[in-house]
This record gives structure tokens, sequence and C-alpha cells, in this order.
């Protein structure tokens, strides 16, 4: 609500607002596109949104300038021709040999929520890539399609692991919840939850086809899971700090871990039987030591040695590659660590070396040993055959350096046919490159970097048609195409801190922290002409109004006026824009921002002392001084009827005022952080701020209410720019994206936006219900426990009342049909009206529609919400349910979940007996036949397995691997072809010469 003013001031404002919505109605109607008008009513016309927005319909947006985000992980897919590199929200899809993105996978826009970052990406053997979020839910797409199959909601805090088993069939997740998912990927459910360790899991590996699985955490501990029993069988201990990465080579020979601690642990795995048969040891030489059977039955992993690093950092990844003799170790830096995995006869050859030169150091050194009586035997030496030791089998074959700190590390899983290797590598400044492995070096291949910034968006800038963006960084000025996103010029500069561009759009002005302006041409993509303006960082520039000039204000405490100027440099015959000082306007204190008002009458200063200086533009005399803020305004913007002036400042507070008389007409407090710039719609009071609390607003600077709040961004957002028809806004942000919110044809009502944040904490709280914050919480034994894999979301709570008002409304049809049926039989002869909202369907089939639109992953929690009497009505209605042969399944997990859920009030219950007694005799005979006839299937399966390779000579494959194998060769066919006329076209060149 406006605040309380005198009376005077009250009528003249309210006739000036008057007076200025007739102009704005009046110049609605004159113009389609001037839609943001002044007026007493609460709708608002148009909505801007992002897809990165919860209430986002039927809005565009425009996300660029991020390659790969710092706090997640890059894979290759199964081909090793594209790399998949998350960007915030997105997920793009790299053509490695193009270096181009071929494809982004993001949410859809209906997706409800705030968007929320990947924080990690895996890829399974087929085309399809699983990526975790913030909020623990995990997305499978198809990388083909570029479509998202299912989304999976289990964790409760942000996934750190996902690893997919060797077929595809199961993925498992760890998060920062301490927990363990193990997820059907086919069927798209989650299986059983793991619960064990006391802290982050950060990795996870598959073992033994995929029937163990190994965890690593920041508890120090290694867990080996059996996946069959659901029981944690061994835990490992040794680490003195953090586990942050574990890796298995493709043969399950070893298994690394890397942690902070100075050195690399390798373990052997032990295999269980096959067939009778023992599993071959890895070194082919030490035997399993004699003891309790039973405790080498549980010992899957068994310590085989450490190797020293060479760098100090922490571990942050180990990964081998696809044929496994290569194992890189990246650290929390710079470098990575590649080591060369020798084979069986190799480390055999090497430990004999080894015992051979150590026999003959003791025998040189053997009369002094005997004198001191210190002859130790040489380890091997009494036996014949050589024990082999960890620095046997892996040797460090070179340390690779990147120019900046590597985030995550991936191998290619094609090899290449010059190199061992291919490793990609992602950079925390925003950029990917590409490493060929050699024996002896490692070359960089190409790198990703041209469509984003190295660092922090610090200024964005529209031309006058709104055509071009200029955006500048520390190093670098972009020029972009807004409305495609892409990168049309990178321009090398000094640590650009604003900008601006020269009326007519060829040149663009740039203020650095060093002090200087620089003019940078746009067509040539080239720097002219570099200026010393100032003493101090120039902190903002501003255009004049009659666009013959600009203004810039520094940390020298000058506020200087410039005038353009056409200078011919001498011996050449082209002219470039130059500049010239005509004024300067010296202030007691640092200069923070700049403002100049529409109509050229005033220039605003806002100063490091927390004040607004006023001044006339013509002749500097001091017209007001407006104080107020309590820490420094760090920006403001003038309405563009010069009647308003807005500041937003560092202490989270934005202040408008009134620039006839100076007074504050409503302090706002705007963000949960430092309000960083904010900025008027054109020929409106509506006006958008940006805050470090990574949020945009939209707000009404006459009303002073909040008109929209867009969450997107996923740090804080440094600058702002909004196009001159306030179709669309423009924000940088510290995570190096620019987004681009687009306006809407979608009407919206402040009194819903406003229910909307209501319903937005609501949701938030579900967790923290009452009934959840005073629940007791069992303590997790030592040996691991299992759970449900599920969690309570909206989606469960919406189906669970879905599935009670179906089951309502079959109740209550049921009685209508007895009561028919009794009047029928009484002989009042009626016609029986089904309910229309029952689809014509019956009360059975009804609420078995219900119950299949429900997500299979969302099932348990779902039925967990059911009250008792309503399970109970449920259970009543399976045995009708289990006679369809393709809803068995359906049925099993219902009557399984209820039964362990309400198993002591069902007991208690005598109406609930003749329900069980039904289910026992009717659900175990539909399971049995189910389960023959897919024993016979797959039995028919494997019978004509075996006639197909009777009748052929090669062994019998998938059909799909084949079908790629045969891509593959012809892809190489291809590839072949074109080298050879390449060969061709550089003789005939070769030739021709040579002859001249």
């Amino acid at each position: 609500m406006r605040s309380t003013i005198s009376g005077v001031m009250s009528k003249r404002v309210d006739q000036q607002f008057k007076r200025l919505s007739t102009v704005y109605l009046e110049r609605h109607r004159r113009s389609t596109w001037t839609v943001w008008t002044l007026q007493y009513a609460t709708e608002v016309p148009r909505v801007l949104r992002s897809s990165s927005s919860n209430c986002c319909c039927n809005s565009t947006v425009v996300i660029f300038g991020v390659i790969v985000s710092v706090d997640t992980n890059i894979s290759y897919d199964s081909t090793g021709k594209n790399l998949l590199a998350p960007a915030l929200e997105k997920l793009g899809i790299w053509n490695v040999r193009q270096g181009v993105c071929s494809k982004t996978l993001s949410p859809s826009p209906a997706s409800c929520g705030p968007s929320l970052a990947i924080t990690s990406v895996a890829s399974s053997p087929s085309s399809l890539v699983a990526s975790g979020y913030a909020d623990g839910s995990i997305r499978i797409w198809d990388s083909i399609k570029g479509t998202c199959d299912t989304t999976l909601n289990g964790h409760k805090g942000a996934v750190t692991a996902l690893r997919y088993n060797k077929l595809g069939s199961f993925l498992a997740s760890g998060s920062k919840d301490n927990d363990i998912i193990l997820w059907d990927v086919v069927g798209e459910t989650g299986l059983f939850r793991l619960r064990g360790h006391r802290d982050q899991v950060t990795d996870l590996v598959f073992l033994d086809y995929g029937k163990k699985l190994v965890s690593s955490s920041k508890d120090k501990f290694l867990r080996v899971w059996d996946l069959d029993t659901q029981y944690c069988m061994q835990i490992i201990s040794g680490h003195h700090s953090e586990i942050w990465s574990i890796d298995v080579d493709t043969d399950e020979r070893y298994l690394v871990t890397g942690s902070a601690d100075p050195e690399i642990r390798f373990y052997t795995i032990h295999h269980e039987l096959v067939d009778r048969q023992p599993s071959f040891n890895p070194e082919g030489t030490e035997t399993v030591s004699s003891g309790d059977s039973a405790k080498n039955k549980w010992e899957v992993l068994k310590l085989f040695g450490e190797i020293q690093r060479q760098s100090k950092d922490r571990v942050a990844n180990v990964r081998f590659n696809k044929s496994g003799n290569l194992l890189a170790c990246q650290v929390a830096g710079k470098i990575v660590e590649i080591f060369q995995v020798l084979d069986d006869a190799e480390s055999k050859r090497k430990a004999k070396r080894r015992i051979h030169r150590k026999r003959e150091k003791m025998a040189k050194g053997a009369p002094e040993a005997t004198e001191n009586g210190d002859s130790n035997p040489v380890p091997g030496e009494e036996g014949r055959v050589p024990v082999v030791i960890v620095s046997d089998v892996f040797k460090l074959l070179q340390t690779l350096r990147a120019s900046k700190k590597i985030c995550s590390i991936s191998f290619s899983p094609a090899t290449p046919k010059s190199s061992l290797a291919t490793l990609a590598l992602s950079l925390n400044n925003n950029l990917l490159e590409v490493y060929s492995v050699e024996s002896s070096t490692a070359s960089k291949t190409f790198a990703i970097e041209l469509p984003g910034h190295r660092s922090d968006v610090r200024s964005v800038t529209l031309s006058s048609d709104n055509t071009l963006m200029m955006s500048t960084s520390h190093n670098t000025v972009k020029i972009w195409n807004p409305s495609t996103g892409s990168c049309l010029r990178t321009i090398d500069s000094g640590y650009g801190l604003c900008g601006s561009f020269v009326p007519g759009d060829r040149y663009a002005l740039v203020g650095t922290k060093s002090g200087t302006l620089e003019i940078i041409d746009i067509g040539s993509g080239t720097c002219v002409e570099v200026v010393e303006a100032h003493g101090g960082s120039v902190r903002s520039i501003v255009m004049t109004p009659d666009g013959t000039g600009f203004v810039t204000g520094s940390a020298d405490n000058d506020v200087k006026f410039w005038e353009y100027q056409i200078m011919q440099k001498p011996g050449q015959d082209s002219k470039h824009l130059t500049v010239a000082n005509v004024r300067t306007l010296n202030m007691k204190d640092d200069v923070l921002v700049v403002a100049v008002s529409p109509d050229a009458k005033f220039i605003a200063v806002a100063l490091l002392d927390c004040t607004i200086k006023v001044f006339f533009l013509d002749s500097l005399k001091p017209f007001l001084s407006l104080y107020g803020h309590k820490l420094p305004v760090l920006c403001m913007d003038i309405s563009s009827d010069g009647d308003l002036i807005v500041s937003g400042s560092a202490d989270k507070n934005m202040k408008i005022w009134g620039l006839d008389f100076g007074d504050c007409h409503k302090s706002i407090f705007a963000h949960a952080d430092s309000v960083m710039a904010v900025q008027f719609v054109g020929n409106t009071h509506y006006l958008f701020s940006i805050g470090k609390d990574r949020l945009v607003k939209y707000w009404d600077a006459d009303k002073f209410e909040l008109l929209l709040t867009l969450e997107g961004h996923h740090a804080e957002v440094w600058c702002l720019v909004v196009s001159n028809r306030g179709d669309f806004v423009i924000t940088g942000s510290h995570d190096r994206s620019i987004r681009r919110w687009d306006r809407t044809e979608e009407p919206f009502f402040i009194e819903e936006e406003k229910e909307k944040r209501l319903e937005e904490m609501f949701e938030a709280d579900i967790d923290n219900s009452f009934e959840s914050r005073y629940a007791l919480k069992e303590e997790l034994p030592e040996e691991g426990a299992v759970a449900l894999a599920g969690k309570k979301t909206k989606e469960t709570l919406t189906a669970t009342d879905l599935i009670i008002d179906a089951l309502d409304m079959a109740e209550e049809e049921l009685k209508r049909m007895s009561q028919h049926m009794e009047d029928n039989a009484i002989g009042r002869v009626t016609t029986f009206q089904p309910n229309v909202m029952m689809r014509g369907l019956s009360p059975s089939d009804y609420i078995l529609l219900a119950l299949s639109s429900v997500h299979t992953n969302d099932l348990e929690q779902t039925l967990l919400s059911l009250p008792f009497s309503d399970g109970l009505k449920l259970m009543s209605y399976l045995k009708d349910w289990a006679s369809i042969p393709d809803k068995v399944e359906l049925v099993s997990r219902i009557a399984i979940v209820l039964l362990q859920t309400h198993h002591n009030q069902l007991v208690a219950t005598p109406a609930a007996r003749p329900v069980l007694i039904v289910l026992k005799d009717i659900l175990y005979t539909r399971i049995k036949e189910c389960k023959d006839i897919l024993g016979f299937n797959l039995a028919a399966m494997d019978h004509l397995k075996q006639l197909m390779s009777s009748k052929s000579d090669a062994l019998f494959r998938d059909a799909k691997t084949k079908l790629l194998e045969i891509r593959s060769k012809h892809s190489r066919r291809l590839e072949a072809r074109t080298d050879t006329r390449e060969e061709k076209r550089n003789k005939k060149k070769q030739k021709r010469t040579a002859g001249a």
C-alpha cells in the first residue's frame, strides 16, 4: 500500500497519476506492443516467464553462455562420439569431432518447481542418459530422441553419484542424504534404499555383473553390498580422510580408491564361485590364505597396496579407460596423473626384475649385513614364483597439467588408432578440453571455449534495435545475438565493469577496472582505442539523451562528461571513433552509479557515503540530496517521465523517490541480499530488480507491490538490462549464464500470484509437517539397513487424494446400484442412471484406472499415505483385478505394500479376514501362472538361440550389438574413403606444384 503523505502531496500525486495513466492508455491504443500500461485494475496484461520459473506455461527462454557447470561431472556416451556436459539445469551433448553442441536436454517447461542444477550424470551402454539434480530427483533421457523418459524421486538431498551396471538395466544413485537407491531402469521404479553411511555418498561401482555394489563416502568407509540379499557384507576402513572417488577396471580385477590421503589405495576383488570353478587371482601367484571359509566368502575386497601420489591436493576422480590399460587420477587442482596398467605377464616379468635387482644389492652388501646381524630374506626368494605387488602392475606414465583447475575427467570408450586413449577435461573457468594420451606425452586436440565467458558476467547491454547484446567479463567482451543466444564476436579486453552501445550501434564503450575506456568496433570485432579516462575503476557509463556524448562515474571521485569525435590516424585512410573529455564534476567520495534523466534535466550520482546527489545537468548545480540508505547505493534508475527515481543498496532495500521534491515514496525490503541492479520498463512505472539472492523481481512502483518473482539463476545475479519495448529482460550472473526472460501472452492477477507463493511455501514444507517433525526416528544399525526407495512429494499426495476420491465415488455408486436392484425386486422398475464422473466405467474399473495413472515410482509412497479404512476398501477390489493378466504385477505390489504397512491392524480386524483368505487363494495362483508363462517364454528363446547358433558357424550375439558393429564398420569405411580422397587431392596438388 502507498505510504501516507501530506494532503497536498497526495492530491498532487493522484492528479499526476491520473494524467500519466491517461497518456499511457492512449499510447497503448496507438501501439500494439506497448502493453506495460499504468492502470488501477489489479490485472497485469502480460507475464514474464522462464523455463526455470515455477509457473511457466507458454513462454520461451534462451539460456546461453554456459558450457559446463563447476559442481558436476562430465561423461562420454556409449559411442564415444559425444560428450555429455551439464550446464546448470541443462545437459549439453557436444559432438567431439565437430566441437558443436548437437543437442540440449532440458526439463519441460510444464515441470513444476524452480530450475535446479545437474549435480551428476551417467551414460548407459545404450542411448539412455541419467542426470541427477540438486533436489534429489533423477531424470532418464533418451539421447537420440532428446526426450525425458521418466523422472525418479527418492533422495532428499542432491544426487552426488550415479552408476549404471554393465547391461544398463539397473541404476545406482548416491546422495547427500547418505542413502543409496537401486533403480530398475526398465520398470522405471525404485527397488530399495540402502542405509548405513554416516555422511555423503561420493561414488558407486557395480561388481560381479551387477550382483554386488561398492559405495564410498565422506565417512572414510567403503561398503560392499549384496544386492540379492540387500545386505552390507563388508565394511572396509583404513582411509584417514574422506573417500572421494572409486572405480573398477573392465575385467573387475582391481578396485582403486582416491581420498585426501597422500596415496592411492588398490584392492583386489574376490569373485564368487562360478559354475563350481574358482575365480582366478588377479596376480596369478598368490593363493587365498588358509582360514575360515565363511570369512573368505564375505571378504570381497582385499587390500593390494598403495602408491604415493605426486600432488598434495585431494583426489577428485579416479577412472579406468574402457580397455583397462590406463588409470587417470585427477586431483582437486590442475594435475591429472595417468598410470599404465600392466597385464599379468608384464607384471610378473617386472616382479622378477625387481627381485633380481634386490638380490644383487643384498649380495653386494652381504658381509656388512651379516656383521650387523640384519640379513633379511628377500620376499619371494624362497619360492619359485615371485609375488606381484602393486608397483609391478601400476606404473606412472605421465602427468597432465591443465591451464586452470580441473573439475572432472572422462575417458572416451572409443580407442583411437594413433594414441592410447582420449581424455576429456572440464575446467572451472567454463571450458572443455580434449587431450590425446600417448605413451610419452598428452597433447590437447581441441577446446570448447567460444560460447561462454571464463568468469562472471559483469555487465550486459543492448543495442538500440535490440538485435545485438554485449557482455563483459574479466578479460573478454562478447557480442551476442540475444534472440538465438549465439556468440558473434569475442574481443580481448580488460576487466569490464560496465558498457554501452554508441548511437548507431557501430561502436561500443567498455569501462574497465583499471580506469580505461575501450572503444570497440562491432563490425571488425577489434578494440580501436584505449582511453585513459579515470584514475580508478570506471563503475558506470550512461548515455546522454541527445546522443552526442556520455557520462562516466569512477572510484577516483570524478564524474566526467565526454563527447564523440571522428579521428583519422596518420598514414591511414579509414576513420574511427574517439572520445574527448569536456567537463568534470568532482565529488567528495567514490562514485558508484550515475543516472541521467530522459529529459536531460538532472543527473543523479550515488556515492560511497550511502547518499545520492542530484544535480542540474546543464549547470551542474546541486538540486537534491537523498538520504536514507544505511549501506552504499549499488544501482539506480530514473523513469521515462522523469518523475521517479529508484535506488537499490547493499542494505537489501529498494527505495522509490520522487524526483520533484526528493521525498521517499516507499522503502521496500526487496531482496534477501544486496540489490545489484534496478531498471524501469520504458514508458511505465514498472521496474525490475536483481540481487545476490539469485532472484529477479518485477515491481509496480506506483502501488509498491511485488508482481512476479523469477527464479532461475544458480548464483548471484550481477547485471540487468530491459529491452526498449519491454518484451524481454536479460540478466547476467556469477554462474556465467546469460538468461533472457521473455514476456508471454498469459494474463495474470496479483492475488493469484500471492496464492501461488503461499502454495509453494506449503509444498516446500511437506517434509517438515507435524507428523514428520515429531515422528520417532529409528537409529540405523551399524551393518546397514534397507528402506523404501521413494519419497513423499506433491505428486504422491495428489495421487493419494485421487485414489481416496475414487474409492468414495465407487462406494456411493455401489450403494446406488444395490438400491436400484432392491427397488426392481420390490416392483419399482426404474432406469438406472450411472454417474457421469466415472466415465461409463464400473466402480472396480474406475478405481483401477485411478491406480494405473499413478507413476510406477510413486506407487509405494502413494499407498503409504492411505488411511487404514481406505486401504481395507482397496484390498477388497484386488481379487477382481487379479484375473486381468497384465495387472497381476500391479495387484501384487499393492497387496505387499498394504500388508506390510497395516499388518498389525489387519490381524486385529475381523472384517479383514475374509479379504485376506480370498487373496491368499487367488494371488498365489495368479503369480505362479505368470511365472510359468515367463519361464516358458525364456526357455523358448534359449531354444531358438541354440538353433540359430547350431545353423551358423559364428557365435550367437545380440542383434543390437551386431547392428552397432555394422554401423561402426560402415562409418570406418566412409572415413577411410574420405581419407583416401584427401590423400589423392594432396598428391595432385604436390604434382602440380612440382610441375610448376
